[in-house]
């Protein structure tokens, strides 16, 4: 198996992927758009790679955070509220706001489930800055640590009742970038003291199945090299501050903020200590080359592979799509318009 995560080119395996998967084994596939025409198509699709690898708790993601990132979309599916919405109810009623994201979050993993998703890129942990890049904005919990925290942690618990495993993002935390970082690489010069604020709620959720880093450079801890490159932030202030022991992805390599070949960057966010290198766009040559040059995944990151995607159980005697909907539509009927 390789520490990598591939995109597909479109709705169906072509056959040049499916010869090459086979050969390259990584530890998962992400899903977006492109690959998605409906129902009986996607399900038909993650069928797929599951027979194609054998494994039932086969890595696929996606991204259904809700609002301006939802990949599976209407009318096919039920549309999603952004994060912000759960901040601005925890600002009348914190147990109403809590219970309503778990709802939500329980009610976005049935959806990927029918369609054969393991995983979800939520929840957002990143703490909001005033003046940062908009990149991150309604998308996050809040401004304040341990309500991101609180929230976050709902949105875990609702996915894996759901059967499927949430993603904490983007460590140590995107929240003061000033540059969105798929155009370009930020750069955060706050203190190391003033970072504290960004690492809190990973801290206190250090115990999440799955975590993703972010393509932000911060000079307090490395002057030199983004998270996702970074030894010295991977080890010392992921891995030991934040004390996170779950698996470790970077985000996508292809974002802008990044200079190099693919299959390179894949190789160095490995060295840096990542578990696994994500690659999203399904270019053949670029997945090749990764395959090339990465080694075979490490013992240690195919246990705590093995240990994320155990997290998960749908719980089948639980509520109903609609019922989730509509306990969280009554919750959220008490924000102000």
């Amino acid at each position: 198996m390789k520490p990598v995560i591939f995109g597909l080119s479109g709705e169906t395996l072509t056959a040049d992927e499916r010869a090459f998967f086979s050969d390259a084994q990584p530890a998962g596939y992400i899903l977006f758009r492109r690959n998605i025409a409906g129902r009986q198509q996607l399900r038909a699709l993650t069928g797929d790679l599951r027979a194609l690898h054998g494994r039932d708790d086969l890595l696929i993601m996606i991204d259904q955070e809700g609002g301006r990132v939802a990949r599976m979309q209407a009318p096919v599916w039920p549309s999603f509220p952004p994060a912000a919405v759960f901040d601005r109810l925890y600002d009348i009623a914190p147990s109403s706001a809590i219970a309503a994201a778990r709802a939500n979050a329980h009610a976005i993993a049935l959806t990927l489930s029918e369609a054969g998703i393991t995983v979800d890129a939520l929840p957002l942990l990143d703490v909001r800055q005033e003046g940062a890049s908009d990149i991150m904005g309604d998308r996050t919990f809040g401004a304040e640590p341990m309500r991101v925290a609180a929230l976050g942690r709902a949105v875990i618990e609702g996915l894996e009742r759901g059967g499927v495993v949430g993603i904490v993002k983007h460590m140590p935390g995107h929240g003061r970038a000033l540059v969105d970082s798929h155009l370009d690489l930020p750069v955060v010069t706050a203190s190391e003291e003033e970072l504290l604020t960004d690492l809190a709620p990973f801290q206190t959720l250090k115990d999440a199945p799955i975590g993703m880093t972010a393509h932000v450079v911060y000079t307090a801890w490395d002057p030199d090299l983004p998270a996702s490159l970074s030894p010295s932030v991977i080890g010392t202030i992921i891995r030991k501050r934040i004390g996170f022991d779950g698996l470790l992805m970077s985000d996508d390599l292809d974002m802008k903020a990044l200079s190099g070949s693919i299959p390179e960057l894949a190789a160095a966010c490995v060295a840096a200590g990542c578990d696994l290198a994500l690659n999203c766009w399904g270019r053949m040559d670029d997945m090749i080359g990764i395959a090339n040059l990465l080694p075979d995944i490490s013992a240690q990151a195919k246990g705590r592979l093995d240990r994320a995607m155990a997290r998960a159980s749908l719980d089948k005697d639980g509520p109903p799509l609609e019922q989730l909907l509509a306990t969280r539509d009554a919750l959220l009927a008490a924000v102000p318009a």
